[in-house]
């Protein structure tokens, strides 16, 4: 029978994407893994890929289409043998959208044949093993799919080519209740429920207080709806608290020079490596949190997540918002790495060519100003993040050093905590660690 594609939930948060482009026709026949479409998000463009052969019978939404919602079909798959006439698109040809929550349902329509990823990336979940150590083959929709719903592929049969096991083989389990995985030791985390939006003035109240010729109308687009709904859940459920302080650059701006003068050069004479200080920043305060573990955590109702590594995400300005890429295991990377990873995640997030993986997560966030001449500012914490840091300007200060007034170049910064599970004295206790490496920055070469 005709496989229905449908628009895939290219995140867990995801409710509508936007079709950018169709890299295939009507008649064109596909092979399990062949790239399909583009989909555009909020933050990124992701491709398409098909889990089934057939041949394209019905493209249902066009190339262009704006506001996709997740689970509406775009596009039908014939199986051999099968004619267009086999194809039926009534009912609107879309499956009803996510209600009642804010992420995307964890298992999208299920007559959908589609897989979500870029060319040649690693996928996120591992494969699976069989219990012989034979490879369980199953797409990489399937395996995430499973993992989010606990259940174990060893117990499931493929009904996909040469016995993958696809989505319909996870769905059909969910729906027989068979294949539960036992549980973990620790649960994973549950997202914290979101308290009732405040509601705030309508378009018609606020549109009356100004003259019809003063302004123009700008529709929000998916980024900006995003960011507003992600910053009032922030602040609605995380008791924030802040803690400031001082720190002086002096003795690392030098050896950044010195780190970047020795950096050895290509036969262009381009450099292997150049430091900046937000690099410095990343590694200083992923091993603050490295020597005080208790404050790299995520909150939950139930359990606190004591994270193993410090994955830093970094906020990175792009037209229309931000984003924020992650180095990860940051704590365990020399500066040379961070610098040339930040600047490839940084380069990428710009051209919205990230993958879900490389800004999703994360233990904690830095967001750095200070190249924009800010002093100081306060940022909001990111869940499932309990903290961020907020970065100022270096600038040349006044102070007191054995009893004489002196220069020095100076930043401020503040950490902003979940004060459920960051209190002050635990923020301090990192702030503390974080100016430690700052000011003696060799100790984050050895």
């Amino acid at each position: 029978m005709p496989i229905n594609i449908t628009m895939p939930a290219l995140s867990p948060t995801m409710e509508e994407g936007n079709l950018a482009k169709w890299l295939v026709k009507e008649g064109d026949q596909v092979s399990a893994g062949d790239v399909i479409a583009e989909i555009e998000t909020d933050k990124a463009t992701m491709e398409v890929e098909a889990v089934d052969e057939g041949k394209v019978g019905k493209i249902v939404v066009a190339a262009g289409t704006e506001g996709v919602k997740v689970n509406a079909l775009i596009a039908v798959l014939l199986e051999d043998g099968e004619d267009a006439s086999a194809i039926d698109t009534s009912g609107g040809g879309a499956a009803p959208a996510p209600s009642g929550g804010d992420a995307a349902p964890a298992v999208p329509d299920s007559s959908s044949a589609i897989e979500v990823g870029a060319r040649a990336a690693t996928d996120p979940v591992p494969a699976p093993k069989a219990a012989d150590g034979g490879r369980i083959f199953s797409s990489p929709l399937a395996r995430r799919l499973a993992q989010l719903n606990g259940l174990d592929l060893k117990a499931l049969k493929g009904s996909g080519p040469h016995g993958r096991i696809v989505k319909r083989d996870i769905e059909a389990a969910l729906e027989a209740g068979t294949g539960k995985a036992a549980p973990a030791a620790a649960e994973a985390p549950k997202a914290a429920a979101a308290a009732a939006p405040v509601a705030g003035p309508s378009a018609d109240q606020v549109l009356k207080l100004f003259d019809k010729d003063s302004y123009e109308l700008v529709p929000h687009d998916g980024m900006r709806k995003t960011i507003a709904k992600r910053l009032t859940e922030s602040k609605q459920t995380i008791p924030h608290f802040y803690v400031s302080v001082d720190v002086e650059l002096d003795a690392l701006l030098a050896l950044r020079a010195q780190l970047n003068d020795a950096a050895a050069k290509d036969k262009d004479g381009k450099p292997a490596y150049k430091l900046s200080v937000n690099d410095m920043t990343i590694k200083a305060l992923a091993l603050a949190l490295r020597d005080v573990p208790d404050a790299n955590v995520s909150w939950t109702d139930d359990n606190m997540v004591m994270h193993k590594h410090a994955d830093v995400g970094v906020a990175v300005s792009i037209p229309g918002g931000l984003i924020t890429p992650i180095i990860r295991s940051a704590e365990e990377k020399p500066l040379s790495v961070i610098s040339n990873q930040m600047k490839d995640l940084g380069k990428r997030a710009k051209e919205r060519k990230l993958k879900p993986e490389e800004y999703q997560g994360g233990t904690t966030a830095v967001s750095n100003m200070g190249m924009m001449g800010v002093k100081n500012f306060s940022a909001v914490v990111n869940p499932p993040h309990a903290t961020i840091l907020a970065v100022g300007a270096g600038e040349k200060r006044p102070v007191v050093k054995d009893g004489e007034l002196a220069v020095a170049t100076v930043m401020s910064v503040t950490l902003s905590t979940d004060h459920r599970c960051v209190d002050g004295a635990l923020g301090a206790e990192l702030l503390a660690a974080f100016k430690g490496y700052i000011e003696n920055p060799m100790s984050m070469l050895v």
